[in-house]
């Protein structure tokens, strides 16, 4: 299968930067799969599991929302954060998950939980990916 460069980038490091032969990510579209020459796409990316396939084996991460943007010469992810499946911290993405419910329980104004919803859904999401390793 023909490869193509791909660059995961969040705020604090490059978490990727190499060849893969393909991607499977959730937009808010739905989930796409990239492969080598796929047309010109650009799209918001929500928390969700991410999937890299490399040397013939997936390796498996989690997003925290970002951008999505594919060329001919290189597919791009500005992440938020990124997490392979692997090096998640099971019990704090439980501890995160206990503490965004109870922010949904407690928050009087809409900003406040609003921020506990995006909390929760990204101890979910990490959970969710920790378990499907």
């Amino acid at each position: 299968m023909k490869s193509y460069k791909l660059k995961i980038i969040t705020p604090e490091k490059v978490f990727f930067e190499g060849e893969t032969e393909q991607i499977i990510v959730r937009t808010t579209e739905g989930d796409l799969g990239v492969l080598a020459g796929h047309e010109n796409y650009v799209s918001d990316l929500p928390a969700g599991p991410f999937r890299v396939k490399i040397d013939g084996q997936f390796k498996t991460a989690a997003i925290s929302g970002g951008v999505l943007k594919v060329s001919k010469e290189v597919t791009t992810i500005l992440a938020m954060a990124a997490e392979w499946a692997d090096e998640i911290d099971i019990e704090w993405a439980k501890r995160s998950q206990a503490d965004a419910e109870k922010r949904l329980k407690e928050t009087k104004s809409d900003f406040e939980h609003r921020l506990a919803e995006m909390k929760l859904k990204r101890a979910l999401n990490r959970i969710s990916v920790y378990n499907k390793k």
